[in-house]
């Protein structure tokens, strides 16, 4: 069912009760039909505010697990620290290492 635009009509303001032309009377939020001068918007205080919860989980967690790993300093198998603590795995074992320099020439003048 269509309706009419109402181009030659005219209609009364529910607050005031003057004639206006029926175009320019608007719908308040209280849904009265109100001319342009008792036109009021509904205030931001009469809203409810909109509530968001806090967040409680994780979504898809994951569980910790504790995995050894090895640190090599050096070539490998030489001193292997395991990460729990970082105590190297054998303490007995004599690291030593030797170098060659060649022949050194110190002249003073």
């Amino acid at each position: 069912m269509g309706y009419a635009s109402g181009k030659y009509s005219y209609g009364l303001c529910d607050y005031c009760g003057q004639k206006f032309p029926y175009q320019e009377l608007k719908k308040n939020w209280k849904g009265f039909k109100v001319c342009s001068y008792d036109y009021e918007p509904k205030e931001p205080q009469i809203e409810p505010l909109k509530f968001r919860a806090d967040s409680e989980a994780l979504r898809d967690p994951r569980p910790d697990t504790i995995e050894p790993m090895e640190v090599y300093v050096g070539i490998p198998g030489d001193s292997a620290f395991q990460s729990t603590g970082m105590q190297p795995d054998d303490l007995s074992k004599n690291l030593s290492a030797s170098a060659e320099v060649g022949q050194v020439t110190v002249t003073t003048t």
